[in-house]
């Protein structure tokens, strides 16, 4: 039997494989040992794991385990949050975040998902539990918060590699306000719910990814290329690479905990996702009447009952454990989430995660652009577009992969009406059915979170030819605009050019910032304050090429003066049903410009004694220990970084979020991993990581990669074993 045709049956069999009864093996020590022995991991000189199992489920119980040696931390909080268990470690505060998971995950169905899961699939959530176990087993200097044991079934919870998931967009504070008083009265500690988006300081740095293909046609080598630059807060993903005797062998960033890799390549093609797509999360109200000791809501001519479902938070205390009962409701579109203008809002959204993770699984052992697209007709990457490239030169585009049809007549941008039944899903679109891109006559794909219709320059799909629903994103960004820029009209890419079009230090939203406030400031009068106390920073201003820099010193006034303008435009920009940017461009007042500048130049001189700062004094990166929830010193050492918000369009993301506690800027979020690609007989690839993949201050992996990492320094990737063993620091089984 043929590798390629191998390879094939393995993921046809996590497709179609008839399910095993739910029984399986105890999971004892001397199993666990007997797997390991069969599990090779090396080490590079970058400390990533690279990880050969005899077979998939090997690779699997070695790669989780090699997670956990990296920061168990992180594996076990990830799980945490997704069963919903966050307030028995953090306390009362996190219920209604628990309580947010618990409506979509309940883990007896998973347990019942699990037992009628395929025998490959099956397989390999086993060789999951046994590798975390087995960590558990080997190292018991290490204490769980409270995830002591770990089953198959669990890794079903956890089935979407996304930085936040659709559940995640259901607002906490609108289910405290609906169960907090159904469930005894006072609602307790308030949640610790993301500002809302209008009331947010503008700057806190966004989510997002950028993802470039390049066609042969458009490189110096004749090879496609793949950009893989997820936008991440840091430390949300390490590298790794996993491999085994039945066909698998990939590399890139692993969501902590998860058993397959989220965004990279294998030795025939790779794919990034970034976030967006199609509007997948529809709301619906619901009118509800009392009947009985229940509820019944209108549908149709009728109504039918309202589910009721009892679900237990229990949280911890200063004493002890103590438990919140909650009773959850339910219509046939999804769970109440919250009360708007007297209806009951449920939330219709996917909820397959044993297909879901059988697709995040079986692409990464796709071979060609007909098998990866055979694993995405299972529609179940529901938050998610995909940007494509392989050695066969093929680069493509996928916006979305789970999308309802919808009645296109009907407004699903805001909540419908639950009791009319053309509001219903009327199946999900094929894939044939969305925006694919394949083989652009233009040689480039990419996607920057923003919307498919400037995806190919030229060749991109036409607005008014797809429902409106096709797409979540109803404009450009800031980084479309420059990705666009970097892209177009070349012909002479190579590995180490794509490298550097995904690092071009132009801002294009400066372009719609700045003449405002210049234009302003010449039409003072002379008499005016300003005039005199703005002279040099416009001047600064005026002579800036707006492009980063760490010497750059319009770059940090810029900056300073983009969040606060920014910010004092929002709400008339919101009244005026403009972008931000837009807005600030065409009707901003001359008052609000130059305000900002003001402020701006004077907040840098309250801070750092002048306004006059070069960036890379002002913008840094720092990490100091391996928390979770790890904060910043200006008196601890950090490394000048170049890059910007990608607010700005950066497509160098490089920003912060959360409050902000000192004087230098921090990023916490931005690019984290990143790869290129260079698809041919051989893949050829670099890539460079946030700080290090270790998150133990002491090891020598905690920061090896920050120097490369703020300034853009790619290494090397050690793909190939031959080339992994010449690297190699440590060769070893699992628990040796």
């Amino acid at each position: 039997m043929t590798p390629r045709f191998r390879a094939l049956l393995v993921v046809s069999a996590l497709l179609i494989t008839p399910a095993l009864t739910a029984s399986s093996l105890p999971a004892q020590p001397a199993r666990w040992a007997e797997q390991a022995e069969r599990v090779t991991i090396i080490r590079d000189q970058w400390g990533i794991a690279h990880v050969y199992g005899t077979s998939d489920a090997d690779a699997v119980f070695g790669m989780v385990y090699a997670q956990a040696e990296d920061d168990f931390a992180r594996v076990e909080m990830n799980y945490i949050n997704a069963m919903g268990r966050l307030a028995e470690v953090e306390g009362e505060r996190e219920i209604w975040r628990d309580l947010r998971m618990k409506l979509f995950i309940d883990t007896l169905e998973l347990k019942k998902q699990y037992a009628a899961s395929p025998v490959a699939m099956q397989a390999l959530m086993t060789g999951w539990a046994d590798g975390l176990n087995y960590f558990l087993h080997t190292h018991p200097q290490v204490k769980p918060r409270l995830l002591t044991k770990f089953e198959p079934w669990m890794a079903l919870s956890f089935s979407e590699g996304s930085i936040g998931g659709d559940i995640e967009s259901v607002n906490l504070r609108g289910l405290e306000q609906f169960y907090g008083p159904r469930s005894g009265g006072a609602t307790g500690a308030s949640s610790r719910e993301e500002p809302d988006a209008a009331a947010s300081p503008f700057g806190q740095e966004p989510g997002g990814s950028n993802g470039f293909a390049v066609a042969p046609q458009n490189t110096v080598n004749g090879r496609a290329l793949l950009m893989i630059n997820p936008h991440t807060s840091f430390y949300f993903r390490p590298e790794i690479h996993m491999a085994s005797e039945e066909g698998l062998d990939a590399y890139g960033a692993v969501t902590w905990g998860q058993f397959f890799i989220y965004q990279g390549f294998n030795s025939r093609l790779g794919w990034m996702h970034t976030s967006g797509g199609g509007d997948v999360i529809d709301e619906y109200l619901e009118t509800v009447t009392p009947k009985g000791k229940g509820f019944t809501y209108r549908y149709g001519t009728g109504t039918r009952p309202v589910v009721a479902k009892t679900i237990r938070l229990p949280y911890k205390t200063a004493t002890g454990m103590a438990v919140r009962v909650v009773t959850a409701y339910f219509t046939h579109h999804g769970p109440i989430i919250r009360a708007q203008d007297g209806a009951w809002v449920a939330v219709r959204m996917m909820n397959n995660p044993l297909e879901a993770i059988q697709q995040s699984y079986g692409r990464t052992k796709a071979r060609n652009f007909d098998e990866f697209k055979q694993v995405m007709t299972l529609r179940t990457n529901s938050s998610n577009n995909t940007v494509y490239a392989d050695a066969d030169g093929v680069i493509a585009y996928f916006h979305g992969n789970f999308i309802p049809k919808r009645n296109p007549a009907i407004d699903f941008t805001k909540p419908v009406d639950g009791s009319d039944p053309a509001t219903e899903w009327q199946g999900l679109h094929t894939l044939d059915e969305m925006i694919l891109l394949k083989n652009p006559a233009n040689g480039w794909l990419m996607n920057t979170n923003n919307w498919p219709f400037t995806a190919a320059g030229a060749n991109s799909p036409k607005i008014g030819d797809w429902p409106v629903y096709m797409s979540a994103q109803r404009t450009d960004n800031a980084r479309g605009v420059h990705a666009v820029r970097v892209l177009e009209n070349r012909k002479d890419f190579t590995l180490e050019g794509l490298i550097g079009a995904a690092y071009d230090s132009y801002l294009p939203a400066m372009e719609q910032l700045i003449p405002p406030v210049i234009s302003a400031y010449g039409a003072l009068p002379a008499g005016d304050s300003l005039k005199a106390k703005l002279a040099v920073q416009v001047r600064t201003l005026q002579n800036w090429d707006y492009r980063f820099g760490v010497a750059s010193v319009a770059m940090t006034l810029a900056n300073a003066y983009g969040e606060d303008v920014s910010q004092a435009a929002a709400g008339a920009a919101r009244a005026a049903n403009l972008p931000v940017f837009d807005y600030v461009q065409t009707q901003a007042p001359a008052a609000m410009v130059l305000g900002a500048l003001a402020r701006a130049s004077d907040r840098l001189t309250r801070d750092f004694g002048s306004w006059q700062m070069p960036w890379g004094d002002v913008n840094r990166f720092q990490r100091l220990s391996g928390a979770i929830d790890a904060g910043f010193n200006d008196s601890k050492p950090s490394l000048p970084v170049a890059f910007a918000s990608a607010n700005w369009g950066s497509l160098a993301a490089y920003g912060q979020t959360g409050v902000r506690t000192t004087k230098k800027y921090y990023g916490n979020r931005g690019n984290s991993f990143v790869a290129a690609v260079e698809f041919g007989p051989r893949v050829r690839a670099k890539s460079v990581l946030a700080g290090g993949v270790n998150a133990d201050p002491d090891s020598p992996y905690f920061f090896n990669q920050g120097e490369r990492y703020a300034t853009g320094n790619f290494k090397d990737v050690n793909f190939y074993r031959a080339d992994v063993e010449q690297h190699a620091t440590r060769t070893y089984h699992p628990g040796k």
